[in-house]
């Protein structure tokens, strides 16, 4: 039986997370509608993915850096439409 090297699971887990962000950036950017996304949710996912990075830079995993900079990133741009919506909405 072959040894498979464990950073290869690594990298395929972060490719499988941080892909399955696509299609919902894609959806809110397409759309332009963020009303059904929990703004309090994708604020402390955001934060939390940002510790992952800060966590991954410290123990120098470069997989674990490299899928939540790109989740980091995917997620930021949904919070950020959501920030943007929320607020317009308040000024109205």
């Amino acid at each position: 039986m072959m040894a498979i090297d464990i950073t290869l699971v690594g990298y395929g887990a972060a490719l499988c997370t941080t892909c399955s962000f696509i299609p919902q950036v894609w959806q809110v950017i397409q759309s332009r509608n963020t009303e059904s996304i929990s703004l309090l949710m994708y604020c402390i996912f955001v934060f939390g993915v940002f510790l992952w990075c800060v966590y991954g830079v410290v123990v120098k995993d470069l997989p674990l850096i490299m899928a939540n900079l790109v989740t980091l990133i995917l997620a930021a741009i949904i919070l950020a439409m959501k920030l943007r919506d929320t607020i317009s909405k308040a000024e109205h």
